[in-house]
C-alpha cells in the first residue's frame, strides 16, 4: 500500500506518512486480536490471561516471523476453513437447542421453543427489562452514530492494510477479483450470524446464572472464574447470584485467595453499593463460552475454541506481517537506505516484527478497550486516514502529493486524537452528550473521512498540478491489461 501511494503520489514523504498510518492502524487492530488469543489459551489451558497472551506472543512469533509472507498465506487458508466451520456449526446447534430452527439468520426471528410464543427477540427483551436493563431492541445509539459505525466498517475494511496486501498473493488481477467475491459471500455469512449467536448467547447466560445458587451453577461459571474473567461477589450473603444493571464491584476482579461460604473465589474489590449486581462478566468470553453455557457437546466447545484462536492468530499474523515489510522496504529500502542488501532487509523484517509482536502483546495485557472496540477503532483509522488517498489515487487525477499527504495527516491526527481523548485521556465524558455531532469514537472515522477528503481537495486546488506521467499512470490502472486501443462508432 505504500508503495502504491508513494508511487501514486510521486514522493517519498507520502510513503512515510502512509507507513505512519498504516502503524497506527496495525498496532491498534492487533491489539483486539492478541487479547482474543490470551483469552483463549487462557481458557484452555487454564491459565490466567497475561499468560495466555504471552503464549499466543510465541507462536505468532514462530510462524510470522520465521515463516513470512509464504508461510501467513497457507496457514491463513488453513486457519479461514477453521474459523468459518467453527463459527457456523455451535451456531446452528443454539438455534436449534432454543427455536427448533436449525438455520441462525432465520432462528432469530422464530418463536422460543419454550411455549411461550415470544419470538427470540420478544422473551430477551422481557427478561431484561423484568431485571432492570433496557430493552435488547431498544436500540439506545442514535440513528446518526449507528450510520458512522456502520460507514466507517465498510470503508474502513477498503483501507485495512492486512486485508489489501492478500491480494497479492495470487498470479493474475481477474484471480483477486474472485478472492474478493468470495470473500464477501463468506464475510456475509459470517455478519449474518453474529446478531442470532448475540440474542442467542444473552439468552441462555441469564437463564443459567440469574437467580441461580453459585452452588449449583453449571460448570462453566467456575471455570471462566478461575481465569478471572467471570465473577461472583455474594453482596448479601444468599449464595444466589443476581445478575443486574451496573457494576458489581470497583475495577476489575482482584482476588483474595480465599473461597467463600459457596465455593466461590473471594474479591477484596470494593463493592458496587449503587447496584444490586452481583455478577461480572468479560464480554470478550461470550462468543468463545457460548457453547458451555448452552452445554453443547464437548467437541463443538472444542472447535469454538479453534475458530477463535485461528481468527485472531491470522488477523495478527497478517498485520505483523504489514507491519515488518512496510519498516524494512518501504521506509528503510524505498526511502532511507535504497543501498541495503536483500539479507539486510530481511533482518529489518524480522526485528520490525519482533518488536510490534511485544507492543502488541502489551496491548492485549492492557486493552484500551474490549476487543468489538478496538477493532472498531482499527477501521474508523482506516477509513480517516488510508482509504480517501486510495480513492482518490485511483478516480481523482487531479489530486497531487500535497493535498494527499495534508489530507491523510489531518485524517489520522482528527480521529487518533478523538479516541485518545474519549477513551484514554478522559473517559468520564464519552457520553453521547459530550461527542461531536453526538457520534461514539467507533464511529468517528466517518468524520476524520470528510476531513480528509476536504483538506485534499481544497490544497490540492490551490498546489501544483499532477505530473503528466502521473495522469497517465492512473489512466493505465483502470484499463484491463491487454485490451486494445477504444475505437469510435
Amino acid at each position: 500500500m505504500p508503495d502504491f501511494i508513494g508511487t501514486r503520489y510521486y514522493s517519498k514523504a507520502a510513503r512515510v506518512v502512509a507507513v505512519i498510518c498504516l502503524i497506527f492502524i496495525s498496532f491498534t487492530y492487533i491489539a483486539g486480536q492478541m487479547r482474543g488469543v490470551g483469552i483463549v489459551f487462557s481458557r484452555f489451558l487454564d491459565v490466567d490471561i497475561t499468560l495466555g497472551v504471552i503464549i499466543g506472543m510465541g507462536i505468532v512469533f514462530i510462524y510470522a516471523v520465521m515463516g513470512g509472507m509464504k508461510g501467513i498465506t497457507y496457514t491463513q487458508v488453513a486457519q479461514y476453513c477453521v474459523l468459518i466451520f467453527a463459527y457456523m456449526v455451535p451456531a446452528f446447534f443454539l438455534s436449534f437447542m432454543i427455536t427448533g430452527t436449525p438455520i441462525p439468520q432465520i432462528g432469530l426471528g422464530s418463536e422460543v421453543a419454550d411455549g411461550s410464543g415470544l419470538s427470540v427477540l420478544q422473551k430477551l427483551d422481557a427478561v431484561l427489562v423484568d431485571l432492570g436493563f433496557t430493552a435488547y431492541t431498544d436500540g439506545s445509539k442514535s440513528m446518526i452514530d449507528v450510520f458512522c459505525i456502520t460507514l466507517a466498517l465498510m470503508v474502513g475494511t477498503a483501507g485495512l492494510p492486512h486485508v489489501i496486501v492478500r491480494f497479492f498473493t495470487v498470479p493474475k488481477a481477474s484471480d483477486a477479483r474472485k478472492s474478493a467475491g468470495w470473500a464477501l459471500v463468506f464475510i456475509a455469512l459470517l455478519y449474518t450470524t453474529a446478531p442470532a449467536v448475540g440474542a442467542f448467547g444473552m439468552l441462555n447466560f441469564l437463564d443459567k446464572v440469574d437467580d441461580t445458587a453459585y452452588s449449583e451453577v453449571d460448570s462453566f461459571f467456575p471455570m471462566w472464574e478461575g481465569n478471572g474473567l467471570l465473577a461472583f461477589q455474594d453482596k448479601n450473603g444468599d449464595g444466589v447470584m443476581q445478575y443486574r444493571p451496573g457494576a458489581a464491584f470497583e475495577g476489575k476482579p482482584e482476588y483474595t485467595g480465599e473461597t467463600g461460604p459457596s465455593g466461590e473465589r473471594l474479591l477484596s474489590n470494593t463493592p458496587n453499593a449503587e447496584s444490586a449486581n452481583e455478577v461480572y462478566v468479560d464480554r470478550d468470553i461470550m462468543v468463545l463460552a457460548n457453547p458451555e453455557i448452552a452445554n453443547l457437546p464437548g467437541w463443538v466447545v472444542a472447535l469454538m475454541a479453534a475458530g477463535g484462536l485461528a481468527a485472531a492468530l491470522s488477523t495478527a499474523a497478517g498485520l505483523l506481517l504489514v507491519i515488518s515489510s512496510s519498516v524494512s522496504h518501504d521506509l528503510l529500502k524505498s526511502t532511507f537506505a535504497p543501498n541495503i542488501s536483500a539479507k539486510t532487509e530481511l533482518l529489518a523484517a524480522r526485528i520490525a516484527a519482533t518488536a510490534a509482536i511485544l507492543v502488541a502483546g502489551y496491548l492485549g495485557i492492557y486493552p484500551p478497550g474490549w476487543v468489538a472496540q478496538v477493532v472498531a477503532f482499527a477501521f474508523g483509522l482506516a477509513a480517516a486516514s488510508l482509504f480517501p488517498a486510495i480513492f482518490m489515487g485511483i478516480f481523482f487525477k487531479s489530486m497531487n502529493k500535497e493535498g494527499a499527504i495534508a489530507g491523510m495527516v489531518s485524517g489520522l491526527v482528527f480521529t487518533f486524537g478523538y479516541i485518545l481523548y474519549f477513551k484514554l485521556m478522559n473517559p468520564g465524558a464519552n457520553t453521547a452528550e459530550n461527542w461531536l455531532f453526538g457520534i461514539s469514537p467507533e464511529g468517528i472515522g466517518v468524520i476524520g473521512m470528510l476531513i480528509n477528503f476536504g483538506i485534499a481537495i481544497a490544497v490540492a486546488s490551490m498546489t501544483g498540478k499532477t505530473p503528466v506521467e502521473i495522469r497517465k499512470l492512473v489512466d493505465s490502472i483502470r484499463v484491463p491489461r491487454g485490451a486494445g486501443e477504444a475505437h469510435a462508432h
